[in-house]
């Protein structure tokens, strides 16, 4: 899309909404049809989270939104900011699980009396008929009313759910049953009159089929509650307060009034509050619940550190630069939670049948009674009627459509969950697609591979200057610039004693003046009336400086050692070579093996030279075709579309600005945390660690999140496929269908379940 047509859309925010009264795939359906209807609003609902992210354009206020939704018969509230250190709402007796609970237990204590002497002759006892229609009574009434109440409200608005198939289901068998009964009055007379191959009492069928699925209910509040735990875990990792330093004095404030600028004083063992610099002190930080790394990370002056990591060793003066939702832990959540809200393309097809799956079932019900009775002939005696009725009950109850409800949305919630405790965020359910059809990696070499942080190796001078005198000038031409080479040549410059006095006593270099630079090239300046250039060999050649034969080949001895090699200019005269090395991460090499056991074709793409590619491609197993040396910016994202003109669907992995672009032109771009804000916007997934290994979890993570939602699905779709026509040919007793029916439902959401263990054990080789 244009910059033009950016701009000429209309405003647009998002509201996240809490909505109370959804079941089932059939609500969220209707509630996403109803938002639909309002000019300009897209929604996506979640069944678990019982949520909704809503894009809302100019001109339509909240009251609106949550109107429409009432509208529908559901409630609706405007959910609050997340915060850092802040817990979910209602943690407490308003769960769903915490009101079932009672329910439950009093169907299942007033269930089991009534299906022994409904089913066990031996158990009878004069009109047991009645104690059962009594038993039973509580059980079909306020211990089904969740399903007679979602039912009720659907119905105001001419809509059906699954809860119209349950409540339906339950009370025809319990009025059929008790207009029997009072049709006969002497029908349970004597023990034995009424067994499980006579009569036509169903008070069993009604207690047991309520109480199943209250259990898979109960069941699946729990499960969905677990699910949803990572994002709380994530929210409530950030410290509750913080000491600070006001007026030369350390006071204790709650974190959350912290303000941009404050200094925190952060004692061994204590959590950082808040995202800031380190303004004093050296220590070790501990960032596994951030980053998902176990290895502390050291820190000192200058060093950046996240709120909710810990403090190992040292005490530390932090200022602050990001507090409240600014945070990268609220972001983390932010992201988390808008991923979960979102809407996978393969849970489209889910939607579009459950819009019409339950008319259709109530239709297949009232025809499956119509023809067993057509089929028995003119006379029709009580056993044709209990099996007609028998059947219908059993369709109403076996295809209610929760398992496909749940299958994408639970699966979904488990496995960004998953990812936010292993640092690694998932951008939305797209995401989850485009990570199954990738073949091809792009990694750039410096800080996703290597470490990123060089040292000066060698410094070699040319004619008369002194290799003292060539690091000082270069060093102060590069103070001037942000490069990693340029942090590289001035650290070595302040501290170099190789003779000739190239810093004062302090570490000060002298000052650069006309300082200018150019990407990928070199820097330039005027240091102490002298002009000093550094950078590639390009670089000289535009400032029209002639490089001597012997010299040249001094620069390629150096680059063939795998060395990055700097010239070093001074007054139009080469003065000298500055050579640095970079050094791979710990676990390259084996995170590239993962990857390429995930079936993907890893490429390194670096600005370096190509000695210096080529050796660090061997060193952690990168085919020597596979190497990508002397690329620009710009060329990137040149490379990015050539592979994929070459019908290559291609990742890419990086974390710097000038790798913004190439990741957002790949088809799944990969942002490591450690790197800067303008990439990890860019990019479909971001691994808040840097390690490579990281970013081969994240593919893996993605990857069998989709294919647990897609196994829910199979499982949702066959249940009810071959359920249906089992009931509807009388082959499935009422209580069976619901038994199966609850158990569908809980099989899906422990399937999502087991993304909860990803992780936790290293890859199979």
């Amino acid at each position: 899309m244009s910059n033009q047509e950016l701009l000429r859309r209309p405003a647009t925010r998002v509201v996240e909404l809490d909505i109370e009264g959804m079941t089932c795939a059939s609500c969220v359906n209707r509630v996403e049809k109803k938002l639909g209807k309002l000019d300009g609003v897209q929604a996506s609902v979640n069944l678990p989270l019982e949520s909704a992210h809503v894009t809302v354009p100019a001109g339509i206020t909240d009251e609106q939104i949550t109107a429409t939704v009432e509208a529908a018969g559901y409630k609706a509230t405007v959910r609050q900011p997340l915060k850092q250190g802040q817990g979910p709402a209602g943690e407490t007796g308003d769960l769903p699980a915490a009101k079932l609970r009672p329910r439950l237990i009093l169907a299942a204590v007033l269930t089991v009396p009534v299906f022994v002497i409904s089913m066990v002759p031996a158990a009878q006892f004069p009109h047991w008929g009645w104690v059962a229609a009594l038993l039973a009574l509580p059980v079909v009434t306020w211990a089904a009313w969740p399903f007679h109440r979602a039912a009720a409200v659907n119905a105001r608005h001419l809509a059906s759910t699954m809860d119209t198939l349950v409540s339906i289901g339950v009370t025809a068998a319990y009025l059929f049953s008790a207009w029997q009964l009072l049709g006969d009055p002497r029908m349970t007379e004597h023990p034995g009159m009424e067994g499980m191959e006579t009569g036509g009492l169903y008070f069993e069928v009604a207690a047991v089929v309520t109480t199943f699925l209250l259990l898979g209910r109960f069941l699946e509040a729990n499960a969905k509650q677990k699910a949803g735990d990572a994002l709380h875990a994530l929210l409530n990792l950030g410290a509750k307060d913080a000491t600070v330093l006001r007026d030369g004095k350390e006071q204790r404030i709650r974190a959350d009034l912290l303000q941009v600028d404050d200094v925190l004083v952060v004692r061994p063992g204590e959590k950082i509050a808040t995202d800031g610099v380190v303004t004093d002190g050296d220590s070790a930080v501990d960032a596994s619940l951030v980053t998902g790394e176990s290895v502390p990370v050291e820190v000192g002056p200058g060093s950046r550190v996240t709120g909710a990591t810990i403090n190992t060793s040292g005490r530390l003066l932090v200022r602050a630069t990001r507090v409240g939702s600014e945070t990268t832990l609220a972001q983390m959540a932010r992201l988390v939670s808008q991923a979960q809200t979102g809407k996978a393309p393969i849970a489209r097809l889910a939607d579009r049948i459950s819009s019409v799956f339950v008319p259709v079932v109530l239709a297949i019900a009232a025809l499956t009674f119509v023809l067993w009775l057509l089929f028995t002939g003119p006379d029709v005696g009580s056993d044709d009627l209990r099996s007609a009725f028998t059947a219908a009950v059993a369709v109403l109850v076996i295809a209610c459509p929760c398992a496909l409800g749940l299958a994408t949305p639970v699966g979904l919630l488990t496995g960004t969950g998953r990812g936010a405790q292993l640092g690694i965020l998932i951008k939305g359910p797209q995401v989850l697609e485009d990570t199954r059809t990738v073949d091809t990696i792009l990694l750039d070499k410096t800080g996703t591979v290597t470490t990123g942080v060089l040292a000066v190796d060698a410094t070699v001078a040319f004619g008369n200057f002194g290799e003292g005198e060539v690091l000082r000038v270069a060093g102060a031409v590069e103070a001037a610039s942000e490069h990693p080479v340029a942090r590289a040549i001035t650290a070595a410059a302040r501290a170099d004693t190789t003779g000739l006095p190239t810093a004062d006593d302090d570490g000060t270099l002298p000052a650069v003046e006309g300082f200018r630079s150019a990407p990928g090239g070199g820097v330039t300046g005027t240091v102490e009336g002298r002009v000093v250039l550094a950078g590639r060999t390009g670089w000289l050649e535009q400032n029209n400086i002639t490089i001597p034969q012997e010299q040249q080949a001094s620069l390629a001895a150096a680059e063939a050692s795998g060395a990055t090699a700097i010239w070093v200019a001074v007054d139009g005269l080469v003065a000298g070579i500055i050579s640095l090395r970079d050094t791979l991460k710990d676990g390259s090499a084996a995170a590239i093996a993962h990857l390429k056991r995930l079936g993907l074709r890893p490429i390194l793409l670096t600005g370096d030279n190509a000695a210096v590619a080529a050796q660090v491609a061997a060193a952690v197993g990168i085919a020597k075709e596979d190497v990508y040396a002397g690329v620009l910016p710009e060329g990137k994202v040149e490379a990015v579309r050539r592979l994929q003109a070459g019908g290559a669907t291609v990742a890419m992995a990086g974390d710097g600005v000038n790798d913004a672009a190439a990741l957002a032109q790949a088809d799944l771009g990969i942002a490591m945390g450690s790197g800067t804000d303008v990439a990890i916007e860019a990019a479909d997934l971001t691994v808040m660690g840097n390690n490579l290994a990281q970013v081969a979890q994240a593919i893996e993570l993605s990857r069998r999140t989709l294919a647990t939602i897609k196994t829910n699905l199979f499982w949702a779709f066959f249940y009810n496929a071959v359920g249906i026509p089992v009931a509807a040919l009388g082959l499935l007793n009422p209580m069976i269908a619901g038994a199966a029916m609850a158990a569908s439902s809980v099989l899906v959401v422990a399937n999502s379940l087991r993304l909860r263990s990803f992780g936790k054990q290293p890859p199979a080789s």
